[in-house]
């Protein structure tokens, strides 16, 4: 297997399991509030937290910036409750948004989180750049995946069921919220 597929796969499997549980959290906190529809919107967003996950990998990697891990694993339940509390403010047929500069600033958050690892298997490669690339088209691809998965749920659940989007948007907000206050606590 090459450098540029295992560092693709690595980044997939970033996302795609449950001891990523923070991180499926903040995704299907972004994703709730959107519809089919919205999938463009929704597109961007991601990539936004992409764009400021893979900043932070880049800077923590080279070493140009260090924050206490600590510090960040606790930062990054509560990026989730902050996301989880706006969806709170849901309204139907009223275009919502959450806005790409707070996505990228969170994304930010959780980028400082898995770098430590991810610093450890650079460690052994030559060059970064490739290595880093790779994982985060995995990341990209690893994220589209859940957001494919969370909108074709909720889309069931609300044409077919005729769940109401507001009470769809408010009970898995709920839900976030009550399994992220116990990772605040947890990790303060």
């Amino acid at each position: 297997m090459s450098t540029f597929q295992t560092y693709l796969l690595l980044g997939l499997q970033h996302i795609l399991n449950w001891q990523a549980l923070d991180h499926l959290l903040f995704i299907l906190a972004i994703t709730c509030i959107y519809t089919l529809t919205d999938l463009k919107r929704l597109f961007y967003l991601i990539s936004a937290f992409t764009l400021g996950h893979s900043l932070t990998l880049v800077l923590a990697t080279l070493k140009l910036i260090e924050i206490s891990a600590d510090w960040i694993e606790w930062l990054i339940p509560c990026t989730i409750l902050i996301t989880a509390l706006t969806n709170l403010r849901f309204k139907e047929r009223q275009k919502q948004k959450n806005t790409y500069w707070m996505v990228t600033a969170f994304g930010l958050i959780h980028g400082l989180g898995f770098s430590n690892y991810l610093q450890s298997l650079l460690g052994k490669e030559a060059g970064i750049i490739g290595p880093l690339f790779a994982f985060n088209v995995g990341l990209e691809l690893g994220q589209m995946i859940v957001v494919a998965v969370i909108l074709g749920l909720g889309t069931l659940l609300m044409h077919t069921l005729h769940v109401r989007q507001r009470t769809y948007v408010l009970v898995i907000s709920g839900i976030i919220i009550g399994l992220v206050l116990p990772m605040i606590l947890e990790r303060w």
